[in-house]
């Protein structure tokens, strides 16, 4: 586990590494190249999880499951937002279901904690949960990435899923979702994509997700403009902010703190 500059959430807790491409949202992924840095540095479970191609780090599609990962969340006794998996996906389909089990059985165990997966496989996740894992935690959040309609159905395998709060991640939002429905829905990420390969993000996409958010009661949280800014200019990450209509949006699902 290490403390996280993501702004949605306070730390990262990674006992599988390594993932797969799965769509147009993970071109660019940083964890690619984050874990070739790892590689560099010798650390060894993420040996072999990349290959260079065209000069960029791409994944070889290899997953590792992290068997002394999974106590680290029970030395951590004060409360923290934790984001499951930020150099993979739990519901990868190499990673088995008696090791998704034991990640449940961590949480299950530290409910100081409020536990954020993130999956681009939701129709796996629901059917994990529902014949594997079965009981709801209160403290596990479940949610799916929809980067552009292409991706919408996505949501309705989040929506059948057994969770106590559901959330979906619109990062990197590289096109329009659509007229999407968020019934059961409690939070929603907006982000636009960073890097020198960066996609544009167009306001009228965040827009479009803000209205829904505001439609079916859904938490906001604007988590960057990214390399492209509002007036569609290439700046810095950090130039360009977290600014939207006028303010910082730092919405949480009901009853969490930011």
């Amino acid at each position: 586990m290490a403390e996280t500059q993501i702004e949605w959430t306070d730390a990262t807790w990674n006992p599988v590494a390594g993932c797969s491409i799965m769509s147009a949202g993970c071109k660019n992924c940083y964890a690619m190249n984050m874990a070739r840095r790892l590689e560099a540095m010798d650390v060894d479970k993420y040996r072999g999880l990349t290959k260079l191609t065209k000069g960029r780090a791409v994944w070889t599609g290899k997953v590792r499951e992290d068997v002394e990962a999974l106590s680290i969340p029970l030395r951590w006794k004060k409360p923290r937002k934790i984001f499951v998996n930020s150099m993979s996906d739990l519901f990868h389909d190499d990673v088995s279901d008696a090791f998704i089990a034991s990640v449940w059985d961590v949480m299950r165990q530290t409910p100081q904690h409020n536990y954020q997966i993130l999956t681009k496989r939701p129709e796996r996740m629901v059917s994990v949960l529902k014949k594997r894992i079965r009981d709801v935690l209160p403290n596990v959040w479940i949610g799916t990435s929809v980067e552009n309609a292409k991706v919408a159905e996505r949501i309705a395998h989040l929506q059948a899923a057994p969770a106590a709060i559901r959330f979906i991640s619109f990062e990197p939002l590289i096109g329009a979702v659509g007229d999407v429905d968020l019934s059961g829905i409690h939070w929603a990420i907006v982000g636009g994509e960073s890097g020198h390969h960066a996609r544009p993000i167009r306001e009228e996409w965040i827009d479009e997700i803000y209205n829904l958010c505001d439609d079916y009661d859904v938490a906001f949280f604007f988590k960057q403009w990214g390399t492209w800014g509002a007036d569609n200019k290439k700046r810095s990450k950090k130039a360009n902010g977290r600014h939207y209509r006028g303010r910082v949006w730092n919405e949480m699902p009901a009853g969490v703190s930011a």
